[in-house]
């Protein structure tokens, strides 16, 4: 039992920071910590980390909403496309390994960190709004198509993806793309754990309950750091969280 604590507590530490930084999905550090150290089955670690995700992501999005760093009205228009598309993915992610992805978006984590800390988000609110709102509609139904079904298959990737895509393609500031993603992810990650529940049957509720402790804790720490920091040291402090994730995932996956 002790074992299980320390393993889900250090799991929560991780996706809890990813989470609350930079609106990483829980389910990127948690599932792989379950896996190699629990032996869980990857469709039940997956629908855990979810679960997990659903208040963490639910708690980071009230912060940064209460520090006016929330586009709720443009990110409807994403998270009904990843919606409908989490559930695709879900499914089909039944039906195939589920581990068949995680390669992907571990790299991608370690990618995206280092992108923040050589090369900053140093958009500002004013840029932001001026991007063309009918470009932005397109863009986020395509980009959200993808997201979704990522999101739905292995829970992983889906908000390192919508974060590169906020700030990339769709021109927010980084503490509002921070905040409209975990907004987003609050919803698919309840989504897609009503799913894996449904289809995979109810996982192991202990590990459920710390888990989910464990990340909202450290969710609720980084987001209300995040959200005081200056972009600056936000995108480094964003960075250095998503490279060590990365890293630290890689090498967990090489004991599977």
């Amino acid at each position: 039992m002790l074992f299980t604590f320390i393993i889900c507590f250090a799991a929560g530490i991780g996706a809890g920071l990813g989470t609350g930084f930079a609106g990483m999905s829980a389910a990127a550090v948690i599932s792989p910590m379950l896996i190699t150290f629990l032996h869980m089955e990857p469709y039940e670690a997956v629908g855990i980390a979810l679960a997990s995700d659903v208040l963490a992501s639910a708690v980071s999005a009230y912060t940064y909403g209460k520090n006016k760093n929330l586009d709720v009205k443009n990110g409807l228009v994403m998270m009904f496309t990843v919606l409908a598309f989490t559930l695709v993915g879900s499914w089909v992610s039944s039906l195939v390994p589920a581990t068949a992805m995680g390669g992907f978006s571990t790299f991608m984590t370690l990618l995206l960190g280092i992108k923040f800390i050589v090369k900053p988000v140093m958009t500002t609110k004013e840029n932001m709004e001026a991007v063309d709102p009918k470009k932005r509609v397109v863009q986020s139904i395509l980009c959200g198509t993808l997201i979704g079904f990522i999101c739905g298959f292995v829970g992983a990737g889906g908000g390192m993806m919508m974060l590169l895509i906020l700030t990339s393609v769709l021109g927010y500031e980084l503490k509002t793309a921070v905040g409209t993603s975990v907004f987003i992810m609050t919803f698919t990650a309840f989504t897609g754990a009503v799913s894996h529940f449904a289809i995979g049957g109810m996982p192991d509720l202990t590990v459920l309950a710390l888990c989910v402790l464990s990340t909202l804790l450290w969710a609720r720490i980084a987001a209300r750091f995040a959200n005081k920091a200056s972009p600056v040291v936000l995108n480094r402090a964003t960075g250095v969280v998503l490279a060590v994730l990365g890293a630290a995932i890689l090498l967990v996956n090489r004991f599977q």
